[in-house]
């Protein structure tokens, strides 16, 4: 996928995607056309952010292995999770998640989970520890998109039924949850001081799930994840470093973004700001942003530092 930089203009935000291998956001324009993959390290971001909630697409599968990103065609208002009613009925990969309880799945689906799917172990920076899985296609990219600071595979299973069936496992028997709230991810990159606490609990938790794992005659591959170098600077605790002080689904914005994990990113405001704002982007999913020269207002930036 090409470097693009979106032109000024209205579109529907559907969020960070790491689909590229890199951190981008993902924009259908307004009234319509193709989705825009729009960088964002190292870029200067201003926008503006209107009212309400609106459809982010559907996904598509083109092949055994590939999934693709549709924009809504109508862009239509949100109605159910982030989708209208149309795009959620034409959505293959809704049923991903719950393929290993129900039969009843589009063939592009079942087709899709037949290829060798990873159960990983991913720790935030707060210690929080969750279990998840990936396609194999998906292996690093599903990593990237999720912010964690430290991540385990644990090991490699045939196809996406069984691998969901360990996972389930793992979680009822260690009781490690599969999903982590995108505040807590937030708050605890503000806070971050240090790798030490989150890696000597990423590694007791690696440890337990894979005598879990074991006890069940299933073999056990380790392999540490590698994390982007877009992060690098959000991992390590150096600087004046806070929460960005404005909601981000409402008002006008702008700031450069120098490091990113997952939807969070680092960011200051000027061009000789001695503070890093951690903020999340992926607030901005099915919100609509007018792209031009806005700014954060200046409010905001006085009143974080005192």
């Amino acid at each position: 996928m090409p470097a693009t930089r979106p032109t000024d203009g209205q579109y529907v935000c559907h969020g960070v995607t790491w689909a590229t291998g890199d951190p981008r956001l993902l924009l259908a324009p307004l009234p319509d056309g193709p989705l825009v993959y729009a960088e964002i390290m190292n870029q200067r971001l201003g926008f503006s952010v209107g009212t309400g909630r609106w459809c982010t697409g559907r996904y598509r599968f083109v092949d055994t292995v590939r999934v693709e990103a549709l924009a809504c065609p109508d862009r239509a208002p949100a109605g159910q999770s982030d989708q209208c009613a149309q795009c959620f009925r034409q959505d293959e990969f809704r049923f991903a998640h719950q393929f290993h309880q129900d039969g009843n799945v589009p063939e592009a689906l079942r087709r899709y989970m037949d290829q060798p799917h990873w159960l990983y172990l991913a720790t935030f920076a707060d210690g929080a520890t969750k279990v998840g899985t990936a396609a194999e296609p998906r292996k690093q990219s599903r990593l990237d998109e999720q912010g964690a600071l430290i991540a385990t595979y644990l090991t490699k299973s045939p196809d996406g039924r069984a691998v969901r069936y360990l996972e389930d496992a793992i979680t009822r028997g260690l009781q490690i949850p599969q999903t982590v709230r995108a505040t807590s991810k937030l708050k605890a990159l503000a806070n971050l001081t240090d790798l030490a606490d989150a890696t000597a609990t990423h590694d007791r938790h690696v440890a337990r799930a894979a005598d879990a794992l074991a006890a069940t005659d299933t073999s056990v591959t380790l392999e540490k994840w590698t994390p982007p170098s877009e992060g690098d600077r959000m991992r390590v605790a150096n600087g004046v470093r806070m929460l960005y002080p404005h909601d981000l689904r409402g008002n006008e914005h702008g700031f450069t973004v120098i490091s990113c994990i997952g939807t969070q990113v680092l960011a200051v405001l000027g061009g000789d700001d001695d503070v890093n704002y951690v903020l999340d982007l992926g607030a901005l999913k099915g919100r609509r942003v007018t792209l031009g020269s806005f700014a954060s207002p200046a409010a905001a930036i006085q009143s974080s530092l005192f």
